[in-house]
């Protein structure tokens, strides 16, 4: 019998650690959260995705009393991009969330779906895309989705 350890590589930091072109992609999925449509929940997510022509796109989640009919800002955000910006690149995602009147202290993950939208997006461009996520006390940043999507399926399956 065999084993496979699978491991994740993801760097910990506060705001002002962060690269300016990674807190201006912050900013604007902070600044998105309060465009959701999210009034069952309340939980309102923004996301901006660094477009490799330096244009920043954004998005939100949007819900629908008909669950599960709505989106996450994810794909929202990454779905726009590529119906408007077909052939561009997109080497970084931010995510934030907020409710209850602030953001979250910790940052909120990617659903799975999600997960497997970026990682189409990293296989149409060849390029890995840095992901994000925001939290108050502390800063996710990761540098591919395979790290929070091992044993992905992709083309190859």
């Amino acid at each position: 019998m065999n084993y496979l350890k699978i491991s994740a590589k993801i760097r910990i930091c506060n705001y002002e650690e962060l690269l300016s072109e990674e807190k201006v992609l912050v900013d604007q999925a902070k600044e998105a959260t309060f465009r959701a449509y999210a009034p069952y929940s309340k939980f309102n997510v923004g996301a901006a995705a660094l477009l490799a022509n330096g244009k920043v796109i954004t998005g939100n989640n949007q819900e629908n009393i008909a669950f599960p009919s709505g989106l996450c800002a994810e794909r929202t955000t990454l779905f726009y991009a590529h119906s408007q910006y077909p052939g561009e690149a997109i080497p970084a995602l931010a995510v934030a969330a907020y409710t209850e009147g602030d953001f979250l202290d910790r940052p909120i993950s990617p659903c799975g779906a999600c997960r497997q939208v970026i990682l189409e997006t990293e296989m149409r461009s060849g390029r890995p895309v840095k992901i994000i996520l925001y939290g108050k006390k502390e800063i996710y940043v990761i540098e591919s989705i395979k790290d929070l999507l091992p044993l992905a399926f992709d083309s190859m399956d």
